[in-house]
């Protein structure tokens, strides 16, 4: 997916957020660090001007929520969660770049209850690749690819890497 198509992605992923929302809730997108977030704030960005829906946008940081934290390090990197709103009876939207096992959603979906209690909470990922280790489905996403385990996909975007564009990769 080069950046015409991942731009087109982010519209699409924009409206079926809009489709899809409840009425009467406020909207929230909280983007999981690191790529979800400038995906969360290019949503907020089309939701906005595309719907005229209001939506506000924080960040999470799951460092501390993984079931794998032992075995990344003894000084794990944090970046910091930063939702400047509260999240009670508002419908939270997470944004993450890829869906692979559902682990990461997992301790994202933990993050977002220590903050609060939403009315619901929702996924939207640019990726769902399978692979699923837990039972968490996206309630919205762009493209569906079909991996095997030793490959990977690599989305890559111009606030964090210069370029917009979505690879998928053999590991090793």
């Amino acid at each position: 997916m080069g950046a015409d198509e991942l731009d087109r992605a982010v519209a699409a992923l924009a409206n079926s957020i809009a489709a899809g929302r409840r009425p009467g809730n406020a909207l929230a997108l909280v983007g999981i660090r690191t790529r979800g977030l400038p995906l969360a704030e290019r949503l907020a960005r089309r939701l906005v001007h595309d719907h005229s829906v209001p939506v506000a946008v924080g960040a999470v940081d799951i460092t501390l929520y993984r079931d794998d934290l032992s075995q990344i390090g003894v000084a794990p990197v944090l970046r910091g969660t930063e939702v400047p709103f509260s999240v009670d009876a508002k419908e939270v939207v997470l944004v993450d770049d890829v869906l692979f096992t559902g682990r990461t959603i997992r301790a994202a979906m933990d993050t977002v209850f220590d903050l609060g209690r939403p009315a619901a909470i929702r996924l939207a990922v640019l990726v769902d690749r399978g692979h699923r280790e837990l039972p968490i489905q996206p309630d919205y996403w762009a493209a569906r690819i079909a991996t095997t385990r030793n490959e990977r996909i690599e989305l890559r975007l111009k606030e964090t890497d210069g370029v917009d564009e979505v690879r998928k990769e053999l590991l090793g």
